[in-house]
């Protein structure tokens, strides 16, 4: 049986949800994305294993493979997208619109729609035998907890060397970016009536000293750090949200506070961690209070891949752009702890993403199915 044709892949894709979100109402299955790819690249010879995700049994990843041996190139994605909101788009977000150059709808961009991509540029290339393998990799909750890249953890992809993630980069290869963890403080003081403030521990006072401290380390990080190829050249922290209290004549008895941190290459997440917490048990012995610290999810390394690297010179050749940075996070860092060289390169710009009416615009296609190709080439044939 024939397969699709790319734009009636492009739409089967939109049109099967697969909204990741942290909170469980808006949570849905990637199985049926997983499923379709599985099924069109079964047709094309590849050997498909579906890969279950860690206590989310509506959740997969799938690794495809096409040939074997050692080395070999994986060309990866995240199969869930962002919820949205379907009031605000003009197009229907789960139906492929084309209109003015561009194909609309949710993943369109970020990034359910590399992955027909993927398969325009390999379908020329099936009747030559490859020299090394090629994995197709599909992979679950990016947008939320990184789960399907987790469970790359235990795999060694084939023993593949080199990856290409088709995350919106504009069709310029990224080579490096920061990481992202993202964490929650939670102040247990003592509620009492505010005449008397030995009768509680305010847990708001307590949280003012915390928020200094993570303030202070801020500064610290940012004149330690530094790195040109940002346009952000030093390390943020964000402090996103902060709840606590109940009355203004009540002593504060709980108070919790959301943030964000985004280091640079070079910045270990887990010493980050221990200093913040090393910085929040001093505050909860001044104050008396009770301090838990806790990140949201596990976090995302930065990126580094060396500019040296063989697929790094391979996607600046084929693009003929310098591989750059970004600032947003991506699966890859899972990948390169794997062992592989990573880059990040897609068709999709960043700005149309999570955004209302997200698009790709058609005239990226064919210089993307161009890369696809010649990377393939390069790598497996």
């Amino acid at each position: 049986m024939p397969l699709p044709s790319l734009k009636a892949q492009f739409a089967a894709l939109l049109q099967t949800p697969s909204v990741s979100c942290t909170q469980a109402e808006h949570d849905q299955s990637n199985l049926p994305v997983i499923h379709l790819l599985a099924d069109w690249l079964g047709r094309l010879g590849f050997e498909c294993r579906i890969q279950p995700v860690a206590d989310s049994p509506a959740k997969a990843n799938l690794i495809a493979s096409l040939g074997s041996g050692p080395g070999g190139l994986v060309l990866a994605g995240h199969t869930d997208t962002v919820p949205c909101n379907p009031d605000r788009w003009q197009h229907d977000p789960f139906t492929l619109t084309e209109a003015d150059g561009r194909w609309y709808g949710l993943g369109s961009c970020d990034m359910k729609g590399f992955f027909p991509l993927i398969i325009e540029a390999l379908q020329p290339l099936l009747d030559q035998p490859l020299k090394k393998p090629l994995i197709i990799l599909a992979t679950a909750d990016e947008e939320s907890a990184m789960a399907g890249a987790q469970a790359l953890v235990a795999d060694d992809l084939l023993g593949a060397r080199h990856a290409v993630i088709g995350e919106p980069t504009g069709l310029k290869p990224i080579r490096i970016h920061k990481g992202i963890l993202m964490e929650r403080v939670d102040i247990i003081g003592q509620a009492g009536h505010s005449s008397d403030p030995t009768l509680g521990r305010n847990a708001i006072e307590a949280m003012h000293q915390v928020i200094s401290e993570l303030m202070g380390l801020r500064n610290q990080w940012q004149q330690q750090w530094h790195n040109p190829l940002f346009s952000v050249p030093t390390p943020t922290l964000n402090l996103g949200c902060i709840h606590g209290g109940d009355n203004p004549n009540r002593i504060c008895g709980r108070c919790a506070l959301e943030f964000d941190l985004r280091p640079l290459p070079g910045m270990q997440p887990d010493e980050l961690r221990a200093t913040i917490a090393q910085r929040l048990q001093l505050v909860a012995e001044e104050h008396g209070v009770q301090i838990d610290y806790q990140p949201l999810f596990p976090g995302v390394a930065p990126l580094d891949t060396p500019a040296r690297a063989e697929i790094v010179q391979a996607c600046e050749q084929l693009t003929g752009y310098g591989a750059g940075s970004v600032a947003f996070a991506t699966e890859g860092p899972y990948l390169n702890q794997l062992g592989l060289q990573t880059v990040i390169l897609g068709p999709g710009d960043i700005a149309q993403a999570h955004q209302p009416d997200e698009y790709l615009a058609m005239d990226r296609i064919e210089p993307m199915v161009r890369v696809l190709r010649g990377v393939i080439g390069r790598f497996c044939l």
